[in-house]
């Protein structure tokens, strides 16, 4: 039975000003995870990295994740994030990107298991916070990941969260659950499900198929459908009101945050590509919402959405 639920970190989404206004208006969550930073080696925090991390704390547990490929840099932000208060980072060894993992960071440092032994070998020596790993399955073959398991298996993961994917299928396609019930079976670190989880029965089927996944993770689901985790804790479905609400609160704390209504317009747009999904015949308006340009143009779609379409209790759809 499920014991905890992590929000996932999506880029571009779910930093500080969407977590806050999210939890004031659904939450649900135990912990959330605050998308990647990529240190350098200036080992120098950009301003916007630091504000995001200093203004994470409050609510439930909040998360870094760090992406990088250098066990220097690593434990560089590690310190980081110790000094900021944090009680533990994550790495993230799951992000598809192909500007990422061309990089050899994220999934494409799974490309390099000697590598990324060694690299463990240095960071969990010295680090000076438990460290947490998001991982996916392999690159090309869910089949590679017995051989990263025994690799994972060597070191105290603070928690191994699987995207039972590989990198190659970035969101698409179905999730391994096989491997993942092997991997279930044969880590010796604890294990965090991710992938695909979009509604309650979907939930629900894992832990019936799974009963000693006690974590799972949720991202494009939880933004897709605000209220997923509220209705999993055994809360009600949001409601259209609740949900006008809460994107005229988010459009409005983007506005104050970034001190643009360009800038803010356009982080609603990331979100409406999930939250379409709960809204049935979308496809017309969710077109014109990714092709408009400007806040009067997002304003305007956002008013025909909930003035047109019928809301579902559930999203529907790929979320990709």
């Amino acid at each position: 039975m499920m014991e905890r639920l992590d929000f996932a970190p999506l880029d571009g989404i779910t930093k500080v000003v969407f977590r806050r206004v999210w939890s004031q208006y659904f939450g649900g969550v135990d912990r959330y995870f605050i998308p990647f930073i990529s240190p350098t080696d200036q080992h120098i925090l950009t301003p916007r990295d630091r504000r995001e991390l200093e203004l994470s704390h409050g609510g439930a547990p909040a998360i870094p994740q760090i992406m990088t490929c250098r066990a220097a840099d690593f434990l560089w932000a590690a310190e980081q994030m110790a000094e900021l208060g944090f009680s533990e980072v994550n790495l993230n060894l799951g992000c598809p990107s192909g500007t990422v993992t061309a990089k050899g960071k994220g999934s494409g440092f799974l490309a390099k298991p000697e590598e990324l032994d060694r690299f463990f070998e240095e960071v969990f020596s010295k680090a000076v916070l438990p460290i947490s790993v998001k991982t996916r399955l392999g690159i090309a073959e869910a089949e590679e990941f017995p051989a990263l398991l025994d690799i994972y298996n060597r070191y105290p993961i603070a928690c191994l969260t699987i995207h039972a994917r590989v990198k190659k299928e970035k969101y698409r396609g179905p999730v391994h659950l096989e491997t993942f019930e092997q991997s279930l079976r044969n880590s010796r670190n604890p294990v965090c499900y991710n992938g695909d989880l979009r509604t309650v029965a979907e939930v629900r089927a894992l832990e019936e198929r799974f009963p000693d996944v006690t974590a799972v993770m949720i991202g494009r689901g939880a933004v897709a459908d605000p209220a997923l985790a509220r209705k999993l804790r055994g809360g009600p479905a949001a409601t259209r009101e609740e949900l006008m609400a809460f994107t005229e609160e988010l459009f409005q704390a983007y506005q104050a945050f970034y001190g643009q209504a360009d800038n803010a317009a356009q982080r609603m747009k990331e979100v409406w590509f999930y939250l379409i999904h709960l809204f049935e015949g979308g496809e017309r308006l969710d077109k014109q919402m990714r092709r408009s340009r400007g806040p009067a143009a997002y304003v305007s779609i956002r008013s025909a959405i909930f003035a047109e379409l019928p809301l579902r209790d559930h999203s529907e759809g790929n979320l990709i």
